[in-house]
């Protein structure tokens, strides 16, 4: 098992950003990445090949059904948040986060679509592969992803679509 011990040396934290991107929590993240490996560990000597495809497909399926469990109610606040203005938005970091929290608010299936394409650089083919799916459906989910983003006033804003 020592390419196991190997694979997980190189590929931890790539892994863990991926699963960070999904999550947007760096704690849940880990726990993802951990139960993959778990899983993958398990598998391993069936898996031939490059095992980035199926240790991917753990982290989407997982995260799939952890996310489908979790309940996403609203949380009642007594306070209201501070409006941004284009002057937020105007430095590299803003963009940034304004990109991740976009990405953040598309479904379960739209993220891990939009962030094993454009953050991963899979082909949609491979996606297909990883998240279990028809190509077709990664193009429709991709589709809505990028149409939902093109109305996100936080990517407007970030674009000067707003300005």
């Amino acid at each position: 098992m020592t390419e196991f011990a190997e694979y997980v040396a190189q590929r931890h934290e790539r892994l863990r950003r991926t699963a960070y991107l999904l999550t947007r929590d760096w704690a849940t993240a880990e726990d993802l990445v951990q139960t993959a490996l778990a899983r993958a560990w398990l598998a391993w000597r069936r898996i031939d090949g490059d095992p980035d495809p199926y240790v991917y497909r753990i982290i989407a399926n997982t995260h799939a059904s952890w996310w489908r469990r979790r309940w996403r109610g609203e949380v009642p606040t007594g306070d209201l948040p501070d409006r941004a203005d284009a002057g937020d938005f105007t430095d590299g970091v803003g963009d940034r986060d304004a990109l991740w929290a976009a990405i953040g608010a598309l479904s379960g299936r739209q993220r891990a679509v939009v962030v094993l394409h454009y953050y991963e650089g899979m082909t949609l083919s491979q996606v297909a592969g990883v998240l279990g799916c028809s190509l077709g459906a990664v193009k429709s989910q991709l589709g809505r992803a990028l149409a939902k983003l093109r109305v996100d006033q936080r990517v407007r804003m970030m674009t000067g679509a707003e300005r």
